[in-house]
């Protein structure tokens, strides 16, 4: 016993000793960012112990760098002289980024006078030295600034932030009454006049997580423990609620690389270790969900606040800036996210299995069931119950998801299905549908039920006069229409769509402001005919099991059959070409479908797991309210873990 004690207290020693020495040499280099004689800018973050690293093999990590220096090159325009944008209220979320990005690329002193300059709202922020810390995208920048640029920065001006944080910190600032505006005029707006407080009390997962990590970090820095402790609690309860609950604002095109991007700043500068771990945790399970959705620069399947412009390759922020780390795109990044520059500068990486389930990397066709909690702040032994339902099918050529909940979901714009399929030269082409006009914020409105078995789906809603179904595809489709049937033939994926009560399809111009974006599809609208319930019904195929499209085609019409005799009374049948049936039962008291997979019903009061396997080889499990994570893929399984008292473990293995 005494021996292994010894054993344990020498690693432990070894471990401490190898951090300390690596700070000690990272501060005798004294430089976070160099570049070679080819010009290749290399990165030197904030050293993190190796218990609690991601490893990566040599070859991830030259391709991230490569990576990265495109997107400095992207950012980089030496005739700007300093003109990054301006600091009026939360534009720092693009002036500093790039400010940031000239300075990774050599131009250092224009750089600095913008990240030093007076803020366009300085008389707002006199109680904190004139430093804004009030909008939470500021914020996040204000974090990398001092502790990753703070020693680039003029001593004078260093000393001001440290000031400015103190007394920013020396009470909690959420909800602390502003020294101009107290709770605000309650006008409409989001400035300190409007709402008042000394940080801005937005609660999206996003805003709260560059918040809470901002108190959190310069309340650690400058010793103001109580409020330090009091933003560890909040930190603590949202990642708990991640490894027990899940995500409220769920995997969003537009927002869940902001969460990503504020969690970096956690596990970068954190300093006491437990904290630093539950960064870890947080940064794991966000890329582990992210991996999920991404493949090939694409974002798809259903999501959370989907503003609708992102069903193209790269057309997503968050598939712009987790790209950085998954690097399977087929094209370059269009348009990397300014986030990205809180991702290279981070000694951050995702687990290796992670990395492969964004590749995926793991064997297929396999069914993915999951949920997504209500929008909660969650908190142990509280009693709730998932809100939303997903299906998703990882075929070989092919990703396709859909979601069911019990009520419309259009103020958080969640789409309820999209089609990745594999393409050669971009990445993945999408086949998106939805109810919502053209380029308005996707939802699933009222009335939208669907079922999904594997890579057979049926979607109905009730029908009106100005109701249509949208349908968006690639001009390089193979668009075919037989017996009363359309169907869609991408480069190795196959679609068959059966019409229910709604029109042939009609062209939609695409404005000025997406003409670019979406040059290579097309937009239609099928609409809804009669009174009662309309909607479609599809079945997916793909090589081995079809030869190619026209076997496809033929296999659907002699094959399959979809039996629309009792739609009066709400039900649908869909029989596949391999025999397998999938029903739905329209309910007309909510929003949850009757579902019938070969006869059986789900049972969505028992489908509770966040990530659930549906048969072997789901790559990526996490049981309801279990507090742990598991991710199988190229050959690596990866667990994380969060217990009641906010312990953090992980472990890796062949």
């Amino acid at each position: 016993m005494q021996s292994l004690w010894r054993e344990s207290l020498c690693w432990v020693i070894a471990v401490a000793l190898t951090w300390l020495g690596s700070e000690t040499r990272a501060a005798r280099a004294g430089e976070r960012v160099t570049s070679d004689a080819e010009g290749r800018i290399h990165f030197h973050p904030l050293p993190v112990p190796e218990g609690l690293r991601n490893p990566w093999p040599a070859e991830w990590e030259q391709a991230f760098e490569t990576r990265a220096n495109a997107t400095i090159a992207w950012f980089h325009d030496p005739v700007r002289n300093g003109r990054y944008g301006t600091t009026w209220f939360e534009s720092e979320k693009a002036s500093y980024p790039n400010a940031m990005f000239a300075f990774l690329a050599g131009d250092r002193a224009p750089a600095l006078r913008h990240l030093e300059s007076e803020d366009a709202m300085a008389a707002d922020h006199a109680h904190t030295e004139g430093i804004d810390f009030y909008p939470c995208f500021t914020l996040k920048g204000q974090v990398r600034k001092y502790f990753f640029f703070g020693q680039y920065l003029d001593p004078a001006y260093r000393d001001r932030m440290f000031r400015g944080a103190k007394a920013w910190t020396e009470q909690d600032p959420l909800h602390r009454p502003h020294p101009l505006y107290g709770q605000g005029n309650g006008q409409s707006g989001w400035l300190p006049e409007h709402r008042g407080g000394w940080v801005d009390a937005r609660g999206t997962d996003n805003l709260r997580a560059m918040r809470d990590i901002a108190i959190y970090l310069f309340a650690e820095e400058t010793g103001n423990e109580a409020t330090r402790r009091v933003a560890r609690e909040r930190i603590l309860q949202y990642v708990q609620t991640l490894y027990h609950a899940g995500m409220s604002e769920w995997d969003s095109e537009n927002y869940h690389g902001h969460a990503v991007a504020a969690y970096h700043n956690l596990y970068d500068f954190a300093r006491d270790p437990d904290v630093k771990a539950l960064g870890k945790a947080a940064l794991d399970w966000l890329y582990a969900a992210a991996a999920v959705k991404y493949w090939r620069g694409g974002f798809g399947g259903p999501n959370s606040r989907d503003y609708g412009g992102a069903n193209v390759v790269y057309g997503s922020g968050a598939a712009r800036t987790v790209d950085l780390f998954f690097g399977d795109g087929v094209i370059p990044n269009p348009e990397p996210e300014r986030d990205q520059v809180h991702l290279m500068t981070s000694a951050y990486r995702p687990p290796r299995a992670v990395v492969a389930l964004a590749r995926k990397q793991f064997e297929r066709p396999v069914e993915l069931l999951a949920t997504k909690p209500p929008y909660v702040k969650w908190q142990p032994g509280q009693d709730i119950a998932p809100r939303f339902h997903e299906t998703t099918f990882f075929g070989r050529t092919f990703q396709m998801g859909s979601v069911v909940s019990a009520e419309a979901e259009e103020t958080w714009n969640v789409s309820p299905f999209k089609l990745m399929a594999w393409n050669s030269g971009r990445g993945v082409d999408f086949l998106a549908v939805n109810t919502s006009p053209l380029f308005e914020h996707a939802g699933k409105h009222a009335g939208d039920q669907i079922a999904q078995y594997r890579n057979l789906l049926i979607w109905l809603t009730p029908a009106g006069p100005d109701r249509s179904f949208r349908f968006m595809f690639p001009r390089s489709a193979e668009i075919r229409g037989e017996a009363g049937m359309g169907f869609f033939g991408f480069e190795r994926t196959w679609v068959a769509v059966w019409p229910i009560h709604i029109d042939l399809p009609v062209p939609e111009p695409v404005d000025e402001k997406h003409a670019e974006r979406y040059a290579g599809e097309r937009h239609v609208a099928n609409a809804m005919l009669g009174d009662g319930l309309a909607g479609f019904a599809m079945e997916v195929g793909e090589a081995p099991g079809f030869a190619d499209y026209d076997a496809f085609r033929a296999a659907i019409i002699s094959e399959a059959h979809l039996n629309v005799a009792g739609l009066t009374d709400g039900r649908v049948e869909l029989t596949g070409t391999d025999g397998r049936r999938l029903r739905l039962e329209y309910n007309r008291e909510n929003d949850l479908p009757r579902v019938l997979r070969d006869g059986v019903a789900r049972d969505w009061a028992s489908e509770k797991d966040l990530y659930g396997p549906a048969g072997n080889g789901t790559p990526i499990k996490q049981e309801w309210m279990s507090g742990r994570l598991q991710v199988t893929a190229g050959g690596w399984v990866f667990e994380s873990s969060v217990d009641a008292q906010g312990r953090a473990s992980f472990r890796e293995k062949r």
